[in-house]
Order: C-alpha cells, then structure tokens, then sequence
C-alpha cells in the first residue's frame, strides 16, 4: 500500500492539473479506493497547510477541491490579461440573482419580481454558461419550467453551497449598505470574471417569502437588485 507521503505528492499533483475541482470519490479512484474518504479529507487538510503563505491556495467549492489564487494576487496576474472581461448587463446579473435567492422560480416569477418581461435571450445565456438548468415543471396551466441554479454557479463563487451566500438584511437594515457590502466582498473574492455589470446597483426589497414548491402556482414578491464584481480568481 501507497505510504501517506507518496500519496500526498500524487494528491496534489492531480489536484495541480486538473481542469475542474476534483470530488472525494475521483480521489479514491486515484489509490484504487485503498484510501478511504476520512483519511483523504485529513491529506487535504495537511496539504492545505502546506500551502499557507504562498500565491494559490487549496479550497472546498461545490464540484470538489481546487487550487486557486488568494485574492491579492489579482492586481498582478491580471496585468497578464489587461482586457477587460466580458460583461453582462444588469438585466441579466439581476434575473441570475433571482434564480440564486429565490430558486426554484418559473419566468414568470421573475417577471414577476423585476416588473418586466425577461427577454429568451438572457436565460438562454446563463443556461450557456452554466450558471443555472431547469430542474422541473411547476403543476400549473402550462407547466412552465423551474429554474435553479448549477453547481458550476457556485464552484465559480468559490462557494460550498447556497448557505454561503451574503445573508441579506431586512428592507429598513439594507439601506445603511450591510447587504450589498457583504454581496460585493464576495463577489471580489470569489466572483468570475462574467460577473460584471456596466454600473453598480445597489440592494433594494428583499424581504419576502420563497416561491412556492412546485405543485403550487403562487408567486413571489419582492427581490433586491444586483451587484458589481471584478475578475475572479485565477485556477491552477
């Protein structure tokens, strides 16, 4: 059997070229499931430290474990790439934070909550990037489509899960700014690059009910609006 030394130096090699964050069970493939799933969380963790203090560092997202850049690397790495990055409009940052605070929700829910018609073209282009799918159909005439977020939304967060995202404070709290400072920190720590407006906005009603579950037609109320957010850290 493979010694935790030799075992460690081939985790962080596959962690190193992998293209995606790697889950516990492609981590078990690489030792044949010799080592269990406990032992290869105690490895990530020993191999985490060892990482203290350098540019990139090892974390926990959505899909797996990935190595990524700390934060205060972007000023540099980005003068390797000084073009600006793709940006989406408000419109589509606002009808993306909808899905992600008020999932599952149907178009019409988030015509509903923006007070416009949502144009094909928005949720088609956050079905490309991967950031949202439909996961079901509401029991209602029609049965229109439940969006929700992906796993790709939040592994390009940064995050584990929807609990990580910024907590918003009630209507009368979200004035003084709590809200969207916290939205807009992780958003610089974390965000990708796409998640960019044309110009800042600031957080508006929040505080209303979740949609109803899906055998139910009634709609949601209120939602705030969306955020500003440069590049996102850069992955080995």
């Amino acid at each position: 059997m493979i010694n935790t030394a030799e075992a460690t130096r081939v985790l962080e090699t596959a962690l190193i070229c992998a293209q995606q964050p790697l889950p516990l069970r492609d981590m078990r493939a690489l030792f044949r499931d010799e080592i269990g799933s406990d032992t290869l969380k105690q490895m990530l963790s020993d191999l985490g430290a060892q990482w203290t203090g350098r540019g990139v560092e090892l974390v926990n997202v959505a899909s797996g474990w990935r190595f990524q850049s700390r934060p205060e690397m972007r000023e540099f790495l980005d003068r390797l790439h000084p073009e600006k990055p793709p940006r989406y409009t408000r419109a589509t940052l606002e009808t993306l934070a909808i899905i992600a605070y008020r999932q599952p929700v149907t178009r019409g829910d988030m015509e509903d909550i923006r007070g416009v018609t949502i144009n094909s073209l928005i949720v088609k282009q956050l079905e490309d990037r991967g950031w949202i799918e439909v996961i079901g159909h509401r029991e209602a005439p029609g049965r229109p489509a439940l969006f929700a977020t992906t796993r790709q939304f939040l592994d390009d967060l940064g995050l584990q899960s929807l609990s990580q995202l910024p907590q918003l404070d009630p209507v009368g709290e979200q004035r003084s700014g709590g809200a969207m400072d916290a939205l807009t920190s992780l958003l610089e720590d974390a965000a990708a690059p796409e998640l960019a407006l044309e110009a800042p906005d600031a957080l508006a009603q929040l505080q209303a009910p979740p949609p109803p579950p899906p055998d139910q037609d009634a709609k949601p109320t209120a939602y705030p609006d969306i955020f500003d957010s440069p590049s996102a850290p850069s992955t080995l």
